[in-house]
């Protein structure tokens, strides 16, 4: 056998050509990869707050059924800290596939942004709003050591004396201290804000009489004024609630069109595509419409359902923080 080097090389460059050849005919074949639908992956829903409250009630409440509509398991993260401000932190900073997602109150949207002087995250630029969830009015009660029993005795006490009623909060900037700014702005009565940290404490001075008044969520407070450890004077709802047709809202009862309460929505990072945001809305939607989990889960919390596309939570949030911006200018509240 005669060994040929020209051959050789051409018999090489021929099979390279149909090894070339039948690679890019697989390829052709196989067709483009297909992405993993979404989700691939288990979710994770931060909530800002500690274990134990509304906005932790109510994310647990939908995580569970989300995860069940979506296939994926959903884990809750409580990151508490700085008034809410480091868990949102963490969520703005995360990557934006609809896998890390937020639920919070109001306040990081629509209210914090005017409080602090610095926030870690751009409440208007690092989020995508996905739908509201739910909100919760909250109802104005006083000790019974109070004379007034009405509203408006309450605020012709705030003008002729005022200052001398304290109110508790539970935190500076929180809803229960802005919304009675808001009925002060009003009508010019004056109250006294004694802040806590976190609305339990506030309510035990309030039933020992340390405190005099405070507006806080309905579900904290219905024991107590029921028993008559405590006098209810309205409502901050926008109609009348089904559970309590003879307590008046607070709008009805001497301030029209005044609302108090906090609302609660699910939002994700910036740059999630708008095909799973779409995909994570409907299905929360379709689960706040569900009568049996509105049943089991909001009226026992006094929770109202406000799911929406993002479009309308979206309007929601941009009406609430021009609302807030003002009233926390004119009133000069900041929080270190």
């Amino acid at each position: 056998m005669i060994y040929d080097p020209v051959i050789t090389r051409g018999n090489k460059m021929t099979l390279g050509r149909i090894f070339l050849a039948l690679t890019g005919l697989c390829l052709a074949l196989a067709g483009p990869a297909k992405a993993q639908p979404y989700p691939d992956k288990p979710i994770r829903i931060v909530v800002p707050f500690a274990a134990g409250g509304i906005t932790d009630i109510l994310a647990r409440a939908v995580g569970q059924r989300l995860g069940d509509a979506l296939g994926q398991q959903v884990i809750i993260d409580n990151k508490p800290g700085a008034g809410g401000n480091s868990g949102t932190e963490f969520v703005a900073k995360s990557a934006p596939d609809g896998t890390t997602l937020l639920v919070t109150a109001d306040a990081s949207f629509v209210m914090n942004p005017h409080l602090y002087a610095r926030l870690p995250y751009d409440a208007a630029n690092d989020f995508i709003p996905i739908t509201g969830l739910g909100i919760s009015p909250q109802a104005l009660v006083l000790n019974p050591s109070v004379p007034a029993k009405t509203l408006k005795e309450l605020i012709e006490l705030g003008k002729a004396k005022p200052n001398t009623l304290n109110y508790g909060t539970f935190g500076p900037g929180t809803s229960g201290h802005l919304n009675i700014i808001v009925m002060e702005q009003t009508t010019g009565a004056k109250f006294t804000p004694v802040h806590y940290r976190g609305a339990a404490p506030a309510i035990n001075d309030l039933l020992g009489g340390h405190i005099q008044m405070m507006i806080v969520s309905i579900g904290l407070v219905s024991q107590h004024w029921q028993s008559g450890k405590l006098n209810v004077l309205g409502f901050g709802s926008t109609a009348r609630l089904p559970q309590y047709p003879d307590v008046p809202t607070l709008a009805e009862a001497g301030l029209p069109g005044y609302e108090a309460g906090s609302w609660y929505g699910l939002a994700a990072p910036k740059g999630t595509p708008a095909a799973i945001v779409d995909k994570i809305s409907a299905e929360t939607q379709k689960i706040l419409a569900d009568p049996e989990f509105r049943a089991k889960f909001l009226t026992p919390n006094f929770i109202y359902s406000i799911s929406s596309p993002p479009a309308e939570f979206a309007a929601r949030i941009s009406r609430d923080n021009a609302k807030w911006e003002k009233v926390i200018k004119d009133a000069g509240v900041k929080v270190e």
